[in-house]
């Protein structure tokens, strides 16, 4: 299957050795791709265990998962990445009522111990 993310990468090869725990994602757009994939599949234990430590607190596992079940995840866009630990997209999903919506964003990341983590998004219109 190809990988949710749109790398045009099948899913083993791309965002899978991340979910996994085989490999951290190098940078800081592939833990944003990752963790677009974990909403895609969905896998709200990754999308914890990505969020750095201090900012968990404010996240909950179950309504992550649940997130990323009711709502159909069709694209990710990558928009811009204007420095090394900020990536701004657009993800592309179809609500539970199959409305089309778009969150765009530019989410925050920060290398702890030789791994990213997702700190902060700013949502945009």
């Amino acid at each position: 299957m190809n990988c949710p993310c749109c790398s045009g990468k099948p899913y083993e090869e791309c965002c899978k050795p991340y979910h996994t725990g085989e490999k951290n994602a190098p940078t800081a757009e592939a833990l944003m791709r990752s963790r677009f994939s974990a909403f895609a599949i969905p896998n709200g234990e990754y999308l914890m265990e990505t969020t750095s430590p201090v900012k968990r607190q404010f996240h909950n596992k179950k309504d992550l998962q649940e997130w990323g079940e009711i709502n159909e995840w069709t694209r990710l866009e990558i928009v811009n990445t204007p420095s090394l630990n900020k990536v701004e997209f657009k993800a592309f999903y179809t609500d539970e009522e199959g409305e089309k919506q778009v969150h765009h964003e530019v989410s925050t990341f920060k290398m702890i111990q030789n791994r990213w983590y997702y700190v902060t998004g700013e949502f945009l219109e």
